[in-house]
């Protein structure tokens, strides 16, 4: 091996240990929190190749499965929402369960925050994610060709943005009796394995 494979190496078995961290319990992801590094992992998760971006997208959805809402608000105040949505658009469909799943956490916290009336009447991350472009992705897949990826699209989509198509659509309107386009009704949720999501 020569050093150029060395470092990439490294650093997805470092990536690794972190991810199997966050895969355990509220302390543990405190832990991961009160170490300073979710900074340089939202870089790595913006800027790294594919291989590293997805170990760093594994640890930090499985931070949001098994962390408070206040570790998840630190996850989110360091900024892991936008390169969570921009891996959205990837192939491999285990990644785009990954980001989905860690999306939906977050969205969680910010609804509960909103029922508290701690946020207005307003999901804030609900709109963090409409703003980084993360929305019109989760819209696009709704035509994925894997029925996981594309229910928990359209759960999180009936979820967190079907009162804003309601709003849009005029009284009166014979549109406004249909289903939206591109909804399917019914169940699969995806659920996060028990340990949290671990690619080896």
């Amino acid at each position: 091996m020569g050093k150029t494979e060395v470092i990439p190496l490294t650093c997805r078995l470092n990536l690794l240990t972190i991810s199997n961290i966050t895969a355990g319990n509220k302390e543990q992801i405190q832990t991961f929190n009160e170490a300073n590094i979710i900074g340089p992992l939202i870089h790595l998760l913006q800027n790294e190749e594919f291989d590293i971006k997805k170990e760093v997208a594994s640890a930090i959805s499985n931070a949001t499965s098994g962390g408070s809402h206040d570790q998840i608000k630190y996850l989110v105040s360091e900024g892991c929402i936008k390169p969570l949505c921009d891996l959205l658009i990837c192939p491999d469909p285990r990644i785009l369960t990954v980001c989905l799943v860690g999306l939906e956490n977050i969205l969680k916290v910010s609804e509960a925050e909103k029922n508290l009336g701690r946020s207005g009447d307003v999901n804030l991350y609900a709109q963090m994610i409409d703003d980084g472009e993360g929305l019109e992705k989760i819209e696009n897949l709704q035509s994925h060709d894997n029925s996981e990826i594309y229910e928990k699209a359209v759960k999180l989509l009936e979820t967190y943005w079907l009162e804003e198509v309601d709003d849009a659509i005029p009284l009166g309107d014979a549109a406004a009796t249909q289903p939206p386009a591109g909804f399917h009704f019914g169940g699969g949720d995806v659920s996060v394995p028990s340990g949290g999501f671990n690619f080896n």
